[in-house]
């Protein structure tokens, strides 16, 4: 019934946004006191848009979005994928977080193939898939190799690969590129946006990296603090990634002014 809910909904999509939260809050509770993670939270994503969250530590960027994974419940408010209320993990939605995650015992194949073993995909069309997504983020020459073995980088792109083959509606991503070294990590921004262009997968990025934030989104929230809210939507203007040089424009660097005025000057650095 759901997937036919979903279907429906589909031919919809012009009114029903991919995602739609409305006053998301998040209160975590202890024996002597309560914290507001999130308070009053509201936004929407499109189908096929790429949107950042993007603001200080504390601001609440990674529990909003495992509530939108449906790993952590909200305390009050209303969050839905293509109008279906979420109330828990689904296929509909991969993640990608900082750490890898990959599986050390099976391979750069295997790891890709994991959630399709599960669903009981027939070898044939795994190893289609597998070779589609290794091809795509150009691991196809390591596909018998192990975690180990392995570059952060390269793990990561195996960890990308991995949920994008279950063919989610939404990928879900935390700080994915935060623990790799600046050259690695631009790499590997430019890979993204090359798989989302082809791709068409709906993502959620959340990232403290404001230069990252602009450079990969089509539209960026701007969270503050204590507590964690949204303190401004930033439309990024279409065709800027295609600029010269677009990370030291004009256009660029007026945008990363602005993010940072409204972060506060302390995170000027990340």
């Amino acid at each position: 019934m759901q997937a036919l809910n979903r279907e429906l909904l589909s031919e919809n999509v012009a009114v029903v946004s991919k995602i739609s939260a409305t006053d998301v809050t998040k209160v975590y509770s202890t024996k002597k006191s309560q914290f507001v993670a999130l308070d009053r939270v509201s936004f929407h994503v499109d189908a096929h848009e790429f949107v950042s969250f993007v603001g200080p530590s504390g601001c609440g960027k990674s529990s909003l979005l495992r509530i939108v994974a449906g790993l952590e419940t909200m305390t009050t408010g209303s969050l839905s994928i293509s109008g279906l209320e979420i109330d828990g993990p689904g296929a509909d939605r991969g993640m990608v977080f900082q750490s890898y995650t990959l599986f050390p015992w099976l391979s750069v194949r295997e790891n890709i193939e994991f959630g399709l073993t599960l669903k009981g995909v027939p070898l044939f069309e795994k190893r289609a898939i597998s070779d589609h997504f290794m091809a795509l983020v150009g691991l196809h020459k390591f596909a018998r190799s192990l975690p180990k073995e392995l570059s952060g980088g390269m793990k990561q792109r195996v960890a990308i690969a991995r949920a994008l083959a279950n063919n989610p509606e939404v990928l879900l991503m935390d700080e994915p590129f935060g623990a790799l070294d600046p050259q690695t990590k631009n790499a590997m921004q430019e890979l993204l946006l090359r798989i989302w262009e082809k791709e068409k997968t709906t993502v959620v990025f959340i990232t403290h990296d404001i230069e990252e934030a602009i450079f990969l989104s089509q539209r960026v929230y701007v969270m503050q603090a204590h507590p964690g809210t949204i303190r401004k939507e930033i439309v990024i203007p279409q065709g800027l990634r295609e600029v010269e040089g677009v990370r030291d424009s004009e256009a660029f660097l007026k945008l990363k002014k602005q993010v940072i005025s409204l972060i506060g000057h302390h995170d000027a650095d990340d």
